[in-house]
């Protein structure tokens, strides 16, 4: 695998989550998400109607990708991440097999990942993308309804407010998950790490598919264990998680048994975590980091072999948070 020989020396990357829910910043109706604002449809249980509104003043004037990129290499990071669609449906690139996305569905009119892919090339930046195979709150069939039972940041997995039929995840994986991951591995140059997530519906078939269609297309492209079932180059650890040695590294996989943990083949780990509380913009999220942790962190899990993937929540207006680029700059220099 060629990718895997980079990623180990990558060490260090950014991770953007940035969508429809960075217009509330955390709070819908006087009222505030108590942690995950990218979680904010679930958790008040926003119908569809009334989130599609959203779309309609998406309008982000303010974002450069020049500027995300420029800021990565500074820091030292080798590679970013982009939420292509997270858990709410709504895709941050052109999609030809649904509109509900930010070229067709907003006044902003731009393909945020196109512009990204181009300067990310032009900057020896590696580009990889995230995307939600499983959930997707905007389709009738979304995953997510088996695993109710099971904690998460909102009130269910899956749109259970809006779709409260019988549901078969089959749908939406053949509408949509599977046509959209096709888009994204033939449309944006090369590309990374294809980055999935919350495997909770997926079958051993589904991920299978996913896996094989990914390599297929982009066939140096590594793809992390929140796939699912077993199907993965490499293992990404809980949100957050800074273990303190490598021989606590199995027990603490986030979706143990449902990605069914083992090894990465190539030996390649990374832990994703936040600069403050939430992944998406949050106004009132004032917790963030020090430069120190930052500093120290990345290299405790360097040193472990385990690369640090940073994320950043940009603003409705598509800024990157004062306090997020002065944490990123100083941590650079410690």
């Amino acid at each position: 695998m060629k990718n895997a020989q980079w990623f180990k020396e990558a060490k260090y990357g950014m991770m953007l989550h940035w969508g429809l829910y960075s217009l509330l910043g955390g709070e819908h109706k006087g009222q505030r998400v108590y942690n995950y604002a990218e979680w904010i449809q679930s958790y008040f249980q926003i119908p569809i109607a009334e989130y599609e509104q959203l779309a309609k003043v998406f309008n982000p004037i303010y974002f450069d990708a020049e500027e995300y990129v420029q800021l990565a290499k500074a820091c030292g990071m080798e590679y970013l991440v982009i939420t292509t669609k997270h858990h709410d449906g709504f895709a941050m690139y052109r999609s030809a097999c649904d509109s509900f996305n930010v070229y067709d569905a907003t006044p902003f009119h731009r393909d945020v990942l196109a512009e990204l892919a181009f300067c990310c090339k032009k900057h020896g930046i590696k580009l990889g993308i995230y995307y939600s195979q499983d959930l997707d709150w905007h389709h009738p069939h979304g995953g997510g309804y088996l695993s109710n039972h099971i904690f998460n940041s909102g009130t269910t997995w899956d749109n259970s407010w809006d779709f409260t039929g019988e549901k078969n995840f089959d749908i939406c994986f053949k509408e949509k998950i599977l046509p959209q991951v096709k888009e994204l591995m033939t449309g944006y140059g090369d590309i990374c790490l294809a980055w999935f997530d919350v495997p909770m519906t997926l079958t051993e078939e589904h991920s299978r598919i996913l896996y094989d269609t990914v390599r297929e297309l982009q066939p140096d492209c590594l793809i992390n264990s929140r796939l699912g079932n077993g199907k993965y180059d490499y293992v990404s650890l809980g949100d957050n998680e800074i273990p303190e040695s490598m021989d606590a590294v199995q027990g603490q996989i986030d979706y143990n048994d449902i990605c069914g943990f083992k090894p990465s083949p190539y030996g390649l780990y990374e832990t994703a975590a936040t600069l403050n509380d939430s992944w998406g913009f949050s106004y009132y999220d004032n917790n963030w980091k020090t430069p120190e942790f930052v500093a120290n962190a990345k290299r405790h899990l360097n040193s472990m072999g385990i690369n640090y993937l940073l994320n950043i929540g940009p603003d409705p207006l598509g800024r990157i948070p004062t306090s997020a680029r002065q944490i990123l700059l100083e941590a650079a220099k410690l």
